[in-house]
């Protein structure tokens, strides 16, 4: 008996085998055959997979390379930053587009050649990883552009990453470097940084932790010549700014300089409920959106000549008066470009107001410039050119003698001209020169581009850089509804003259595809229920839509097979929630308390005589989830490893917090 016991226990084993590996081949079939489906985005989104297919993809390039491209994809949250070694060079990197259906993060690095109008796209072996949101900025007495932060979402963007590692660009080369500095700032995107000296200054910004937005206000100085962070110590009991991000952070000959920003503030409003004593009050915590429009000197002092080696720069905040004729209302999400000794800003948006059917917005596209050290806001406006008028009039016009005799020797020289077959005396030449220059590509005269009289339409979060007295205005975004549209082009305004606006490049505007997609989501996942019905009828499993990286097609083919494999192996045995990396045991337990209570109540139903109170319930529950935990612990610590070695910090997932709907995409204002 107990032979034939273990010969069919054996069989079944092999048949349960033999089942796993045909239902694996038939869904390698079945995804082969079918085309991807980008709409899936499960609460654990596996990102590492994600991310570790990106950087397989970096890997292919064994030497930094660069070619000639169209303009960039339309994005926001990148960051446009001046070349400082190349005054003819532009460098555009990362940034994300979201559609109303699906997110995509961007690490390509794009560089615009104003002098020949054109665009080249660098391909490296070791670019930082895909992110929006971060900061980057020049570096300047040490050269260089530095990068730090930022983040990275699932395509649905219901988890997403924030980073922590530090870059250096090498402009002239192209080639990137990470910087290893333990000690840094924690990870972070909304963050503003600028350059003092030989020290990279970065202040503010925002972390998404699993039960708020959590906005900062502490300041790091990372030194370039001994490439360490540190955080000042500023003078006890000083002011300081409150927390923020998307503000304006520019650079001063003594320090830096701070204005305006976004955060979100806890108020306290009363609510009055009906009783038969009349009302009661009582109070609710909400969170409000505030714009800031104060403004920050942070005063750096360097260390004597003849301090010691390690004397750390003294830092201290000092509060400004509030700038004069600032921009009326105020708005968020207005950016600015440094140049020479003031900013330059563009754009921005007002919030009317915010209700539950959500907040009805005012977008602006008014040029100011902030001048630092009068810490005034003038407005500019273009300028029309004068009406072109005869540059030579009659002698009856002029009157006088010394009217005729000058007309009579004009029209000599032109005679002379014409006898000479030159044509012309002076418009000729300087055409001839220009075209010459056109031709070598990098000449000092620049392609004609189609000029407009008007700023561009209005917008908030456009990306800002000055080179040469001229500003370029890049991207940025509007929302009408709740839709969230991001332009796709380029302008240039030479901030001398104000001669209009010239268009580098534009492309119409991509379609939403919110509303859509909501409703397929719908008709999807009834579609699937009733899949999932008939394989089980038929033997056969249906095939799980994998996370698409929306950006490339790869990234989604390797994650699909990747959990097509995972699934085959697994699906039979474990349906249970997983732990997430840098996830502690009572944050996986408060995250999935539910899926384990059911687990517990599923197991009672087929027990006899077995009645659990909610307590027992509740503590079985915590002893699976702690089993699971543990079970899966080196897995985890494995992926953070490499997430750490990333510049990973922390997953976190929006919809399992409270206030979730808070932030995301535009609502942060970046």
């Amino acid at each position: 008996m107990a032979k034939d016991a273990k010969k069919k226990k054996a069989d079944k084993k092999a048949r349960v085998t033999q089942k796993q590996e045909k239902k694996s081949t038939q869904k390698e079939k079945k995804h082969s055959k079918k085309p991807k489906d980008d709409d899936s985005d499960a609460e654990d989104a596996d990102l590492d997979a994600i991310l570790a297919e990106y950087q397989k993809q970096q890997e292919q390039f064994l030497k930094v390379t660069e070619s000639p491209a169209e303009p960039p994809s339309p994005r926001a949250s990148g960051t446009l930053v001046a070349s400082p070694s190349n005054n003819s060079e532009i460098f555009l990197f990362g940034g994300e587009y979201f559609n109303g259906a699906l997110a995509s993060f961007f690490n390509d690095l794009y560089v615009y050649k104003i002098n020949s109008d054109s665009w080249r796209k660098v391909n490296s072996p070791n670019s930082p990883l895909p992110r929006s949101g971060h900061a980057m900025c020049q570096g300047g007495n040490s050269g260089g552009i530095y990068v730090f932060g930022g983040e990275f979402s699932s395509p649905k963007q219901g988890t997403f990453y924030h980073y922590n590692d530090f870059w250096r660009l090498e402009p002239s080369t192209r080639e990137w470097s990470k910087l290893e500095g333990k000690g840094g700032p924690p990870a972070r995107s909304g963050h503003r940084m600028t350059y003092f000296k030989n020290y990279i200054v970065l202040f503010g910004g925002f972390q998404d932790t699993s039960q708020q937005t959590k906005y900062l206000q502490d300041v790091w100085m990372y030194d370039t010549q001994r490439f360490t962070w540190f955080q000042p110590v500023l003078p006890p009991a000083a002011q300081k700014p409150d927390a923020r991000s998307s503000f304006s952070f520019l650079p001063h000959e003594t320090g830096a300089v701070l204005y305006g920003g976004y955060s979100r503030v806890k108020v306290s409003s009363s609510v009055v409920r009906a009783t038969k004593g009349g009302g009661k009050g009582a109070s609710k915590i909400t969170m409000k959106p505030m714009v800031h429009q104060d403004t920050w000197f942070l005063r750096i002092t360097p260390p004597a000549a003849d301090a010691p080696v390690h004397t750390l720069p003294t830092v201290r905040w000092e509060r400004r008066k509030r700038p004069v004729n600032s921009p009326n209302p105020p708005r968020a999400g207005t950016t600015m470009a440094h140049h020479k000794g003031r900013g330059i800003s563009f754009g921005g948006v007002h919030d009317v107001e915010e209700s539950e059917e959500g907040i009805d917005s005012e977008f602006f596209n008014l040029l100011y410039a902030y001048n630092i050290d009068r810490n005034r806001f003038f407005q500019l406006g273009l300028r029309r050119p004068r009406t072109s008028t005869k540059k030579a009039n009659t002698a009856a016009e002029r009157g006088g003698r010394r009217g005729r005799g000058k007309a009579d020797e004009e029209e000599l020289l032109r005679n002379l001209a014409l006898i000479e077959g030159k044509g012309s005396v002076d418009v000729d030449m300087p055409d001839a020169a220009a075209a010459a220059n056109v031709d070598d590509g990098e000449g000092t005269e620049k392609v004609e581009k189609p000029t407009s009289w008007e700023m561009p339409h209005p917008r908030f979060n456009a990306q800002l850089a000055v080179q040469e007295d001229t500003l370029y205005i890049y991207g940025g975004t509007f929302e009408k509804g709740d839709r969230e549209y991001t332009f796709d082009e380029m302008w240039a305004i030479d901030l001398g003259k104000l001669d209009g606006v010239k268009e580098v490049f534009k492309r119409e505007i991509s379609d939403w595809q919110g509303s859509d997609d909501e409703e397929s989501d719908e008709d999807d996942e009834e579609g699937s229920e009733d899949d999932e019905d008939e394989d089980e009828d038929d033997g056969t499993e249906a095939s799980t839509p994998a996370t698409s990286v929306a950006a490339t097609e790869e990234p989604a083919a390797a994650l699909e097979q990747d959990q097509t494999e995972q699934e085959g192996s697994s699906a039979l045995t474990d349906k249970l929630p997983h732990p997430r990396p840098f996830e502690s045991l009572r944050e996986f337990f408060a995250r999935t308390s539910n899926e384990w209570q059911e687990t517990v109540l599923e197991w009672m139903k087929y027990q006899r005589d077995v009645q659990y109170g909610v307590k027992e319930i509740r503590k079985r529950a915590f002893d699976r989830a702690e089993e699971k935990w543990w079970d899966c612990r080196e897995e985890i610590q494995a992926l953070e490893d490499e997430q750490e070695a990333a510049g990973i910090s922390e997953v976190v997932a929006l919809d399992q917090r409270g206030g979730g709907g808070e932030s995301g995409g535009a609502g942060r204002r970046r």
